[in-house]
């Protein structure tokens, strides 16, 4: 899933490429993909892409549109993602036929695909004239890397939350942009167990894992920054220190990676670093640690 740091990369990918140019179709092929219908997706051709931006995971393309601009958003969910043409093809896109969900082009020739692989489709595109129109923007919650976030701003968001540590970095309604990857990869440079409760982080806990979130974020979203789309999926992989290395040597302390399992994905995390050398148990079967 493209987590905070790939969508800020596409987000500056464009701003570089987009901005200045005007929209001359926006195509949906899968209308299920398509989450409002006011104001018209069609209402996009001839609007001059004014910036790019970033809602926690949502990608803003805010429009030029006279005294009203309007707003391309999407969200690429887990098996989403945007594919740049400098020239975009001119074959037909057949709904129901291809794993594309929306073609945009503008009027150098070029554009984007949003595709989505598998067969769960989540992936959500939204016209709209305010961002905060759209409900999952609404009720994000800060945004990690945000200015004013700070130190005291996630230490007031833990207090008195008993749920674990991992479940509350991917709420994001608590925290914005970061998913099961980040998650991961925070939790194992803050030297903590994904299962420990948010309520019980003592005052060193909170501040080793905003120095750790902070630090994890700030690095990934440097190197995705200035990559093509077609780089970030690898890149992201590339900076991985547990996160989908299961059985491979944690660069810390060479011990191995492990993974606890669920209905659809999974988390890693280094016994050593993280939980004094126990082995972590799925919580559906076992709570044998806190």
């Amino acid at each position: 899933m493209p987590e905070m740091p790939e969508v800020q990369g596409l987000v500056d990918f464009l701003g570089e490429r987009a901005v200045g140019l005007i929209v001359t179709k926006a195509t949906i092929a899968n209308i299920a993909a398509l989450k409002t219908y006011d104001p018209p997706l069609e209402s996009l051709a001839g609007t001059r892409v004014a910036r790019a931006s970033r809602h926690g995971k949502f990608i803003d393309l805010t429009m030029d549109a006279g005294d009203h601009p309007l707003h391309l958003i999407f969200h690429l969910a887990k098996a989403g993602w945007l594919r740049w043409y400098e020239q975009l093809p001119a074959t037909v896109i057949r709904p129901g036929k291809t794993p594309i969900a929306l073609r945009v082009g503008f009027d150098d020739g070029s554009g984007f695909d949003l595709t989505e692989a598998g067969t769960k489709k989540s992936l959500a595109v939204y016209a709209a004239r305010d961002p905060q129109d759209v409900s999952g923007i609404a009720r994000l919650g800060p945004d990690p890397l945000g200015d004013g976030f700070g130190r005291d701003d996630l230490a007031a968001l833990l207090e008195g939350r008993r749920t674990q540590i991992k479940g509350v970095l991917r709420d994001q309604s608590v925290i914005a942009g970061i998913g099961n990857a980040y998650s991961d990869e925070i939790l194992h440079a803050a030297k903590m167990s994904p299962y420990a409760l948010a309520a019980t982080l003592g005052e060193g806990d909170i501040t080793r894992l905003y120095d750790a979130m902070r630090a994890t974020l700030t690095d990934a979203v440097a190197q995705a920054s200035g990559r093509p789309p077609a780089d970030l999926k690898d890149a992201k992989r590339r900076g991985m220190s547990v996160h989908g290395r299961r059985g491979e040597a944690c660069p810390v302390c060479g011990d191995e990676v492990r993974s606890v399992f669920f209905a659809d994905n999974s988390l890693e995390y280094c016994p050593t670093c993280q939980t004094g050398g126990k082995l972590l148990a799925d919580r559906r079967l076992s709570r044998l640690l806190k």
